[in-house]
């Protein structure tokens, strides 16, 4: 369908069939934490950084979108919950395929925990808004994690390659799952599903070569990019950290040209030093 073909290009860049997805959904589920609490700013910072597309809910699309003077993918979360909730894992519908579309998203967005006691909901929900996005034309990304009391460890690869799988067979254009901790095992994951994979960042983590490395290993595994949040939003230099991100994702950078693009003072002569 030429109409989704045209949107999944302004998510995932035609040229590398990759992309570096920015989530700033998090203040349904946390409230207007560090790095988002002005969201217009944040957006305009990870765009400059050369983001592909950005995650956020219907109300804050007129806070920011499109305003930095560099066009990036709006994809619309149609999920939530709150970390307030006795039951956050457990996530409910709040918006429609068709209002997303009202909205000018160029893709729409669904979270599904396996293993939570609401499974069942949750699958019928994806399976819903999965028709409906087919029909309309418009790219499904399917955050897929496996959360509940048979979970004994949701980095398990086998574990990550039903997620990755389930989110295939349900009829998502891109799955978004964890990374499973090595080149190799996440290679086996990938193998099983038919449709590009993106990382998740999981927790903010401790140091910048640890993102990075993650970043490099989903790649080197056959990944197609990646969808993190807080470790970009919440870095001390977002815009820095995403072009550092897309050095890996969009141009093969190594780990050590990507840190040095981090650690250096000028965001465009330097990032053209590095990847010479």
């Amino acid at each position: 369908m030429i109409g989704k073909q045209i949107r999944m290009e302004r998510i995932i860049d035609r040229n590398t069939s990759r992309t570096v997805i920015v989530p700033m959904d998090h203040g349904v589920s946390s409230g207007p934490i560090y790095g988002i609490t002005d969201l217009r700013d944040a957006i305009e910072q990870v765009v400059r950084g050369g983001a592909n597309a950005i995650v956020e809910h219907k109300g804050m699309v007129g806070a920011g979108h499109r305003r930095s003077g560099k066009d990036v993918g709006l994809i619309i979360h149609l999920s939530a919950s709150t970390s307030l909730s006795p039951y956050p894992n457990t996530k409910t519908l709040v918006c429609t395929v068709e209002e997303a579309l009202r909205l000018g998203a160029d893709a729409v967005s669904i979270h599904v925990n396996i293993g939570d006691e609401m499974e069942r909901q949750m699958l019928s929900d994806f399976g819903m808004v999965s028709s409906r996005a087919r029909e309309w034309g418009i790219p499904l990304l399917a955050m897929i994690y496996p959360r509940g009391e048979k979970i004994a460890n949701e980095y398990d690869p086998d574990v990550l390659k039903h997620a990755a799988r389930l989110g295939a067979e349900l009829g998502a254009d891109i799955v978004k799952i964890s990374y499973s901790g090595s080149v190799e095992s996440f290679r086996e994951v990938i193998a099983g599903c038919r449709v590009p994979v993106v990382i998740a960042g999981g927790e903010k983590m401790e140091s910048d070569k640890q993102i990075l490395e993650m970043v490099r290993g989903s790649i080197d595994a056959g990944g197609s990019g990646v969808s993190i949040g807080r470790n970009i939003f919440q870095h001390p230099d977002p815009t820095r950290m995403v072009g550092a991100i897309s050095m890996i994702v969009h141009e093969e950078a190594t780990v050590e040209q990507a840190s040095a693009f981090l650690s250096s003072q000028s965001l465009d002569t330097e990032r053209k030093r590095v990847t010479v």
